[in-house]
């Protein structure tokens, strides 16, 4: 049974242009919202053409994107947010769809709480562990903000850009229609290995959730 989605509107929409460090460009329609539930400021990319997806019978792709600025912005290699990012962008604008940016860093602890996490890597916790270690849960991320904002865009059935099944799970029961999970590419490192063996362990168990389509 669907939860009831609290409603946001659209509040200032722009086109700006993206150019990434290896000279990859494309433009993106971007989406500021009013009435977010967290009220924190997250952005939707409307990148290609969704409606064209739509005209030829296919669905729109979505990637559901946690802020990393470490990642996305500084290239980090403790992680693979900035490659993900990097090709969420090409893939949906290749097909159309949109690139929700969720202000959720280090799984919604915050920041500081993700680099104090990092000590605790260092000391031998995975990324989950250092999480409950400093008094958090694994994963404190919330999508009742990106199904409200797929539903102010009038975004119908999706595709999920992702290889977390818990985003495609929340989604569903927030009322928004899922008929795919497409799988990211695997962005391996010598540096981000233990990072990213931990987050295939929890998907794996994160995969025990009934899959809602």
């Amino acid at each position: 049974m669907s939860e009831t989605l609290p409603v946001a509107t659209i509040r200032t929409q722009v086109t700006v242009p993206l150019r990434f460090p290896d000279g990859y460009t494309t433009t993106a329609r971007l989406f500021t919202f009013d009435g977010l539930v967290d009220g924190r400021e997250h952005l939707a990319f409307r990148l290609g053409d969704p409606g064209a997806a739509e005209r030829a019978g296919d669905v729109p792709l979505v990637r559901p994107h946690s802020e990393c600025l470490t990642g996305d912005v500084f290239g980090s290699q403790r992680c693979d947010c900035g490659p993900q990012l990097r090709e969420a962008v090409q893939r949906i604008a290749d097909v159309g769809g949109y690139l929700l940016y969720l202000r959720q860093e280090g799984r919604g602890i915050g920041l500081y709480a993700k680099l104090d996490a990092y000590a605790l890597q260092d000391a031998g916790l995975d990324t989950f562990e250092a999480n409950v270690a400093l008094g958090h849960a694994e994963d404190e991320r919330d999508y009742t903000v990106a199904a409200q904002m797929l539903a102010a865009l009038g975004v119908g059935p999706i595709s999920v850009l992702s290889n977390n099944p818990e985003k495609t799970e929340q989604l569903g029961r927030l009322g928004i229609t899922v008929t795919e999970q497409v799988p990211t590419g695997v962005f391996l490192s010598p540096a981000n290995a233990d990072y990213l063996a931990a987050k295939a362990s929890r998907a794996a168990r994160a995969a025990d959730l009934p899959f809602v389509r």
